[in-house]
């Protein structure tokens, strides 16, 4: 296990394990990260676009300014996965099925993001392009979206109680019914 180190325009991973490191300017596309433990550690300013996360284990995790796009979440290891991503970019990324209740999402661009039957239960979702995001049977029970925008999410198909919108953004909830909202 390899603990509280820096890590500056790195490549790969060579431990198994990481406790309270930080990686910095690290590119890390198309990397291998299955299995590997990471715990407490922060990334900022990296390039983690379609790495592998078959069983990874992300423990309160923090991802700042960050690319991670295309990056299949839903086989990570779902029991040790908690994290928060300020300024990130996940186009395309997937939590299919995921229970994502100790997420956060600020600032950060959402776009194709697949959230179909995941539980968002709770989760901070604030000022985030969630264009062409994919929200189907989700549990998004009092979840934060204010500030969020270009999203589309249908309150029959999902579960909406209690979460927190803002008026103007009606149209995100209302937009298969083609009214117009002034």
């Amino acid at each position: 296990m390899i603990a509280d180190q820096k890590f500056e325009k790195v490549t790969e991973l060579s431990a198994k394990e990481y406790e309270s490191c930080s990686f910095h300017n690290c590119d890390f596309t198309e990397a291998n990260f299955s299995n590997i433990k990471l715990l407490e550690c922060e990334f900022s300013d990296c390039n983690l676009s379609n790495m592998k996360v078959g069983g990874t284990s992300l423990l309160d995790a923090v991802f700042k300014n960050c690319k991670i796009m295309g990056v299949h979440f839903e086989h990570i290891n779902s029991i040790l996965f908690s994290a928060k991503f300020d300024n990130c970019q996940l186009d395309h990324s997937s939590f299919y099925q995921m229970d994502l209740r100790s997420l956060a999402f600020e600032n950060s661009k959402l776009e194709g993001v697949d959230f179909t039957e995941a539980d968002l239960k709770n989760v901070i979702v604030k000022n985030c392009n969630l264009n062409d995001a994919t929200f189907e049977r989700s549990n998004l029970e009092a979840a934060d979206f204010r500030g969020s925008f270009m999203f589309s999410i249908d309150p029959e198909d999902n579960n909406v109680r209690k979460a927190k919108f803002t008026q103007s953004q009606l149209e995100g909830l209302l937009g298969k019914y083609n009214l117009k909202i002034e």
